[in-house]
């Protein structure tokens, strides 16, 4: 009898020893818990601001009456950097004349468009830059066979000036190659954004742009 009060005894230290430590570590476990989670909680957001971009320069070759295709690289440009780039992937929308593409979808089957390697994909909105202040993630498309996401972003004047000129309230939303968001809108379409400008002196295909990069994961506001 004295042996087995032993044994039972030593089950029910034995138990009880499992049953603290099972304790112990649950409560390390959501101590680590609660403290990624107030870590996440603390850590503060990037800034963000608006940029404006100025004098990107998107020549093509062919087109306008000259009896060739339109022909010539794509100028990339990538909103995380805020610069262009030839990078293959790395890079979200990109100009070549009046057209404008992004790094999502296919091809419209144009000369020299680049492989759209990534997932970006976008939308126009009507309304004014600074009121642009959510993404609506149910607007996103991306370029296909039928035509590019951004191509109603001018008009044109026609007969006897021939300019291209960004139709105010025209808003680019888009979701870029890294999961971010920016919004952009065109303020001219010739080198150095001039009041007047002249489509006859080699000043155009030179873009400026305003700009705003959500640097935030997840972050769908401005």
């Amino acid at each position: 009898m004295t042996l087995t009060k032993k044994n039972h005894e030593h089950k029910m230290n034995t138990s009880n020893f499992a049953n603290k430590t099972i304790k112990l570590l649950v409560l390390v476990i959501l101590f680590a818990g609660f403290a990624s989670c107030s870590d996440d909680d603390d850590k503060p957001l990037l800034e963000v601001e608006s940029q404006t971009y100025s004098n990107l320069y998107a020549p093509q070759s062919g087109g306008q009456g000259s009896g060739e295709d339109i022909s010539g690289a794509f100028t990339k440009f990538s909103f995380s950097t805020g610069q262009t780039t030839t990078s293959e992937t790395e890079w979200d929308i990109a100009f070549r004349g009046t057209s404008i593409i992004i790094n999502g979808g296919t091809t419209l089957g144009t000369m020299d468009e680049p492989e759209r390697i990534g997932n970006v994909s976008g939308y126009i909105v009507n309304n004014t830059f600074e009121n642009v202040e959510m993404v609506n993630t149910n607007l996103l498309e991306q370029d296909s066979n039928e035509g590019y996401v951004f191509s109603d972003w001018y008009t044109y004047s026609g007969q006897p000036n021939h300019l291209i000129t960004p139709t105010p309230g025209k808003v680019l939303v888009l979701k870029t190659y890294d999961g971010k968001y920016a919004k952009m809108e065109i303020v001219s379409y010739y080198k150095d954004a001039p009041d007047n400008p002249n489509a006859f002196n080699g000043t155009e295909r030179y873009y400026t742009f305003n700009y705003v990069y959500q640097p935030n994961d997840g972050v769908t506001t401005f």
